[in-house]
């Protein structure tokens, strides 16, 4: 590479390169150094996030981090293979319950006879088994996506047989399916509300009774320096999700990945130049719901107790909405959209109640406070409710993220279809060219 042209490329390697400049390969560099020390506490770094989500910013940030593996295999389906899908839900959800099945409690009879639940003279159920075959994470974490996939393949055909809306009513119907089984067999899922325990992220051999790295407790990290329970699970999944975004982009520079691309250009032109249509589908829904069954099973260890509610369409609707505000197709436009969404909530109730703080402040951030918030007396005519109950208009912050996230998607899919990274795209180019406008 010429250091007189620094974008010239001289071989395909160099052109599909993952990070083909100097600048974007120490960017990564100084982006995984910054996000180390502000995981560790350093007092400069950790502030910025502190200030937007308050003393427990770990744990919203490390959420985002287990839904950005998600969001990947959703990307991979719907941005790179362009199948139309609101079915996600349901594999995250089988990919949960395959990890408690293979690493949750084991009964006290040490068989899967625990799992059958005991009902009394009346017929009611009276006992729900917490049941599992207690594994460890390196057995029940790849079976979630392997479970998973195997269901992505068995839904595939209808990937060939029906496009766009119609598949969407289609995958729309696994979410349906998936609570409907939640509902009907409490003896794996739980109470349909309250959901059953998960098994830890702790990292064992076997069954020992002393894991190797306890992830639920403070302590040291192999041995090395001290860590508490919330920075153990963030790296931890931050790896993961470092593993699962180098594998994603990888696939979309390679051989199946062009061709997938060429399916979601033309599918018709695809099958025409010897792309086999049937099988490269089947490719992208094994993919994304491999990564959606890994996503659900730590998704669900990291929260401790979900129930299948938790893995219902809004959830679907949530990846979506991370598609069309960050950028589908795009790695980065993925990874944006990930972090804007799944985090927003946590600023804007952080800021409500920083705000609602000021009431009675005074001048102009009290003035501001008092025309936006509205505590419900007569007299309030706030758009936001800091009440209890917010039925209606004034509408809660929890209300009022929906209708960001609704504007959002209107918005960017009139003036800017590619989101959050063709924004980003403009910005870069303008100072590209700058002071140039040619």
């Amino acid at each position: 590479m010429s250091f007189g042209r620094p974008l010239l490329r001289t071989s395909y390697e160099a052109d599909a390169a993952i990070l083909p400049t100097w600048f974007q390969k120490g960017s990564a560099i100084v982006a995984l150094l910054g996000v180390t020390l502000m995981a560790l506490g350093f007092g400069p770094l950790e502030a910025i996030p502190k200030f937007l989500l308050g003393n427990t910013w770990i744990n919203p940030v490390t959420i985002t981090v287990v839904f950005a593996i998600a969001a990947l295999g959703i990307n991979i389906l719907v941005g790179v293979t362009g199948q139309v899908s609101l079915g996600h839900a349901f594999f995250m959800g089988t990919g949960a319950y395959t990890a408690v099945m293979l690493g949750g409690n084991v009964g006290e009879e040490e068989s899967w006879k625990a799992c059958v639940p005991f009902h009394d003279n009346m017929g009611l159920l009276a006992e729900q088994g917490e049941c599992g075959l207690g594994l460890p994470i390196w057995i029940w974490l790849p079976a979630s996506g392997v479970v998973a996939a195997a269901i992505g393949v068995l839904v595939s055909p209808a990937a060939v047989k029906v496009r766009g809306l119609y598949l969407a009513i289609v995958t729309v119907g696994l979410v349906f399916i998936g609570l409907h089984l939640g509902r009907m067999l409490p003896e794996w899922a739980g109470d349909f509300e309250s959901g059953r325990k998960w098994p830890k992220l702790d990292l064992r051999l076997w069954k020992e009774e002393t894991p190797l790295v306890e992830m639920t407790e403070d302590g040291k990290w192999f041995g090395l320096i001290h860590l508490s329970e919330e920075q153990k699970q963030f790296f931890f999944l931050f790896s993961i999700m470092l593993l699962m975004l180098w594998f994603a982009k990888n696939l979309v520079r390679s051989r199946t990945g062009r061709a997938l691309q060429a399916i979601r250009d033309r599918d018709v032109a695809a099958e025409v130049m010897g792309v086999p249509e049937f099988k490269y589908k089947r490719i992208g829904f094994a993919i994304s719901s491999a990564y959606a069954g890994i996503a659900g099973a730590l998704f669900a260890s990291l929260n401790g107790r979900v129930s299948p509610v938790d893995f219902g369409l809004l959830l679907s609707v949530d990846f979506i909405a991370i598609l069309l505000i960050g950028g589908a197709g795009t790695i980065a436009g993925t990874m944006l959209g990930t972090v804007f969404v799944e985090l927003l909530p946590e600023v804007v109730e952080k800021f409500t109640a920083w705000m609602a703080t000021k009431l009675d402040a005074g001048g102009p951030v009290g003035l501001i406070s008092n025309f936006l918030l509205t505590e419900g007396g007569e007299g309030d005519f706030g758009p936001i409710s800091i009440a209890t109950v917010a039925p209606g208009w004034p509408m809660s912050t929890f209300q009022w993220n929906f209708v960001i996230y609704g504007v959002l998607i209107v918005v960017f899919l009139i003036f800017e279809p590619l989101g959050l990274f063709g924004v980003w795209l403009k910005v870069r180019n303008y100072w590209k060219g700058w002071p140039f406008s040619y």
